[in-house]
């Protein structure tokens, strides 16, 4: 599967961030730590769409989940080439199919694996992913591969169904939280229909669907917030990956 226009669409969102950058595993992260006491054995990785969490909206999201608790991690599995946030602009002329084949499973599962390593090595045991177009095909590979324990994925790109949906309820053993959306070329009706026949009542770790009526791809980080429908899809994937999180880590 391909991507679609709406992966190169959105809104940059204003804000300062809060977190800081580090070195984890040689790599660089965007890591959100909560002012509040926390378990220091669990992490929620931050997987972001082809803008990267060098996108303000995606170091925004971090904060966030750190304002909630989760200590947070996100590498930049894309190694600095990144798509530039004025991508989104209209007239722009970055070419996002002569990005994406420098930027496959080869070039950037192991930088993601580097981090995942070097943060067990420091004592973190438990491990939360939440996944964001490009990002949510990661979601399911490492759950695939019994990496994280808790899976949230949104408006999730390059996902095969319903193979990798059957491959999920066969193989994952984490909870799974699909944010979803009324138009998504990447994760259609036809696939959100798909989800629920074969895991809603039928996987037994969890499985949930929501469903913002009025958005569209990549809502969840850059959708524009003057629209209300999108802004409370936003902000409801957002609390409902949060609520997940709560319940299941």
């Amino acid at each position: 599967m391909s991507f679609c226009k709406d992966c190169v669409k959105g809104v940059r969102h204003e804000g300062t961030p809060s977190g800081k950058w580090e070195k984890i595993g040689g790599i660089d992260c965007y890591v959100a730590t909560p002012t509040v006491d926390y378990p220091k054995n669990k992490v929620i990785l931050y997987l972001a769409d082809i803008f990267g969490i060098q996108l303000n909206n995606a170091q925004l999201l971090c904060d966030d989940f750190a304002n909630n608790g989760f200590k947070v991690v996100a590498p930049d599995y894309f190694n600095g080439d990144f798509a530039p946030a004025d991508a989104m602009s209209p007239g722009s002329t970055w070419d996002l199919m002569q990005w994406f084949p420098n930027h496959g499973p080869q070039q950037t599962r192991p930088v993601l694996d580097a981090v995942i390593n070097a943060l067990k090595e420091q004592g973190v045991s438990s491990f939360g992913a939440t996944g964001y177009c490009f990002g949510g095909r990661y979601v399911f590979d490492l759950a695939f591969d019994h990496v994280i324990d808790v899976s949230v994925v949104s408006h999730p790109s390059l996902l095969q169904v319903p193979a990798d949906l059957e491959k999920y309820k066969q193989v994952a053993k984490a909870p799974l939280l699909i944010n979803s959306c009324t138009v998504d070329t990447q994760f259609p009706l036809e696939a959100q229909a798909k989800a629920d026949e074969l895991l809603k009542d039928k996987f037994a770790p969890g499985y949930k669907r929501e469903y913002f009526d009025g958005c569209t791809h990549g809502f969840a980080v850059r959708g524009d917030l003057s629209d209300p429908k999108v802004k409370a899809g936003k902000e409801g994937a957002f609390k409902s990956a949060v609520e997940w999180f709560q319940n299941h880590m």
